[in-house]
């Protein structure tokens, strides 16, 4: 699994940011970095309030994920 993990600001509030993350089961990593940007446009057309800062794109570690 890649997930296209991000960091997402409120557009009223710059330093109040929190990491969002959309994750694909079918893709590898190139594909997630060409495709990155529409995805992206697509989540910040359905959450106008938000200002992405940065991006990237990285294999899934569920070793890491928060019990």
């Amino acid at each position: 699994m890649i997930e296209l993990l991000f960091v997402a600001c409120l557009a009223t509030a710059p330093d109040e940011c929190r990491e969002r993350s959309l994750v694909f089961t079918d893709i590898s990593p190139m594909q997630c970095l060409m495709g990155a940007q529409p995805e992206l446009a697509k989540w910040s057309a359905s959450h106008p309030n938000f200002d992405i800062k940065s991006w990237r794109c990285r294999t899934v570690n569920f070793a890491e994920k928060d019990a």
